[in-house]
């Protein structure tokens, strides 16, 4: 450790002194001299910490189980036909399609209705209060409220003591399937509701009041202001929050492995990968889920700049 600390600080002193070398030079070949020499580390650390990194994942991903057995797709043709994989993947695809949907509508919802009302602000923090809690923190939370108790033990739990409070028998939500799956999801959209709100906001606030004048003067009111008008100019922004939202839910690991370990057909891929890593040891398998996770992660991001880029 103390020798990678000395080697860090040599590194950095010879930068430093290569570029003090440079700025006393006082001519256009050293400029580009002083360009190359503050961007190279920056290379060399994103080579070394995460091109060189992706490359012996995605080599391990055809290495067999343990990672280092030839070439194979093994790993890849397990994830989808073995039983302990596929139920994962599967809660990984419901979970992409639920959350950025219900995330982005309650989050419009929200902006909507509390856009220019008096108590704006504070409905706004109040909303918003979700993000600034650790995944972790957050799961902690809701799996109080999920708490099951017996019949006729004292329910700790809040909506096991609502359910019993109007003579109903507590739930389970943990172990109930499939709707387990629906209560962490309901987890996530909570946290990310008010991401999607502060986007689509300022995306609301941003509509000309000219045109929602006009628009009124025609006879637009309500359902078909929103609609005709609101909806169509906050269009780039949905797609923003859709996309956003989509990949962090791709990666969505804290929740499950907080609230159920992954137990109760409740597994994602990211515990997955998680799991096979760094529990069972099976570095090929973890790579192959890695990659996999990659693969389905780069058309959100290349759709995204490419929205990005025509709305600019």
């Amino acid at each position: 450790m103390f020798g990678a600390i000395a080697l860090f600080a040599v590194v950095v002193a010879l930068i430093v002194g290569i570029a003090w070398l440079v700025g006393r030079l006082r001519s256009r070949s050293s400029d580009r001299l002083q360009g190359v020499v503050y961007v190279a580390p920056v290379v060399l650390m994103l080579a070394a910490g995460l091109v060189y990194p992706a490359l012996l994942t995605i080599r391990q991903a055809f290495g067999g189980p343990t990672g280092d057995v030839g070439f194979s797709l093994t790993n890849f043709a397990n994830i989808f036909t073995s039983p302990e994989l596929l139920r994962p993947l599967i809660n990984t695809a419901v979970w992409v399609i639920a959350v950025p949907v219900l995330a982005t509508v309650v989050g419009l919802a929200y902006a909507v209705l509390v856009d220019r009302s008096r108590f704006e602000a504070f409905a706004k923090a109040l909303i918003f209060l979700p993000m600034a809690i650790s995944m972790v923190g957050a799961s902690i939370i809701w799996k109080f409220v999920y708490e099951y108790r017996p019949a006729g033990a004292a329910q700790t739990g809040l909506f096991n003591a609502i359910i019993t409070t109007f003579g109903g028998d507590p739930v389970d939500f943990m172990q109930s399937r499939p709707w387990n799956t629906f209560w962490l999801i309901v987890v996530m959209v909570w946290i990310q509701a008010g991401f999607a709100m502060t986007v689509l906001s300022a995306a609301i606030k941003a509509i000309p009041d000219e045109v929602v004048e006009a628009a009124k003067i025609d006879g637009s009111t309500g359902w078909r202001l929103f609609r005709s008008i609101t909806l169509p100019s906050i269009r780039g922004s949905v797609v923003v929050v859709l996309t956003t939202v989509g990949i962090a839910t791709l990666k969505v690991f804290d929740v499950v492995r907080t609230m159920t370990g992954g137990q109760f057909d409740t597994s994602v891929l990211a515990l997955e990968f998680y799991n096979y890593s760094f529990r069972y040891f099976e570095y090929g398998t973890g790579a192959a889920i890695a990659v996999l996770l990659f693969i389905l992660v780069l058309p959100i991001v290349i759709y995204n700049v490419i929205q990005t880029r025509r709305d600019a």
